[in-house]
């Protein structure tokens, strides 16, 4: 049996799947200031040094 065209073999919709990944995509970007994102990442990365550091040291 043949797919419908815009239909999965398992009867997904492939273009209104599609769109709805777009949307969260865009909201998801959005949502997300990369400046604070890197902010936040070099904080950590800081942090798990200075762990590290002071497991070595013990």
């Amino acid at each position: 049996m043949m797919a419908k065209a815009n239909k999965s073999t398992s009867g997904a919709n492939i273009q209104k799947a599609g769109q709805q990944n777009a949307q969260f995509g865009a909201e998801f970007a959005s949502e997300t200031d990369a400046a604070q994102v890197k902010k936040a990442n070099a904080k950590a990365e800081a942090n798990k040094q200075q762990a590290s550091g002071q497991s070595a040291a013990e």
